[in-house]
């Protein structure tokens, strides 16, 4: 960590010189952080490699022949000073931080990879609440959403895009998600839990979580279209824009 960019993050965090013992860094125990302030310290990554942050942060990319899908965001969380954790409420306490894939099209344009996981899908507490009550609304009212670009699937090198705030603040785009949280509702009620398909829902699709085929759980996920407009709604004019993957007709337009 002695090379000019550590020596300007280590600035920037305010960080004090202590002498390392095992585990190296315990940056679990820093305060909750500001959203601003994240955004600011994530940004200061932009345009950099995450692959050898995450050796320097211990966060393991392959085991066994076996890839950690969730490492960058492993990465972004431990450099935040946030433990690893699973739970449903938001990471940093009143927001939650999201990490998406990117890749360049043969155009050379930026589209959104994959779908966006959000939170687990809990039959019980779903047919219980209303959307404003809901896990899902707790997750998604106030994000800082990262995006990196994924160039290839061994992720040799990962570049660090860039980091915006989100709030589910827009009617329209309020409406829509709730709609789509009540289909998910209503297909529990009046079909059951295993009824539920990833074809239903404009912006928010229920699917499977986990590995295999058989598997029985099922996570809220952000369709590209979605993603797509989160990271478009404040991005700077010298960050090119974001599409959705060439399959989801979701878009929203500005």
């Amino acid at each position: 960590m002695n090379s000019p960019f550590w020596k300007r993050i280590h600035a920037a965090f305010n960080f004090q010189e202590t002498k390392r013992t095992s585990p190296p860094l315990k940056l679990s125990k820093r305060p909750v952080l500001d959203r601003d302030e994240a955004v600011r310290r994530i940004n200061l990554l932009g345009g950099r490699d995450l692959r050898p942050l995450a050796d320097e942060l211990g966060v393991t990319v392959w085991k066994a022949g076996r890839k950690n899908k969730g490492w960058a965001g492993h990465v972004l969380e431990r450099y935040l000073g946030l433990a690893q954790n699973s739970r449903q409420a938001p990471d940093f306490g009143s927001w939650d931080l999201k990490l998406v894939s990117l890749r360049r099209s043969p155009d050379g344009a930026l589209r959104v990879k994959e779908t966006m996981a959000i939170t687990m899908l809990e039959p019980a507490e779903v047919v219980s609440n209303e959307f404003a009550d809901s896990h899902l609304y707790d997750k998604l009212r106030r994000l800082v959403i990262v995006s990196r670009i994924a160039e290839d699937a061994e992720d040799a090198r990962s570049l660090l895009h860039a980091a915006a705030k989100f709030d589910l603040d827009d009617p329209a785009l309020f409406r829509a998600v709730k709609a789509d949280y009540e289909l998910i509702r209503a297909t529990i009620r009046e079909r059951g839990f295993a009824a539920l398909s990833g074809d239903s829902g404009e912006l928010i699709q229920a699917r499977t979580k986990g590995r295999g085929h058989g598997s029985t759980t099922r996570a809220f996920y952000a369709r590209t279209g979605f993603i797509a407009r989160m990271l478009n709604l404040h991005k700077l004019a010298s960050m090119p824009r974001v599409s959705p993957a060439p399959d989801d007709a979701t878009e929203l337009g500005e």
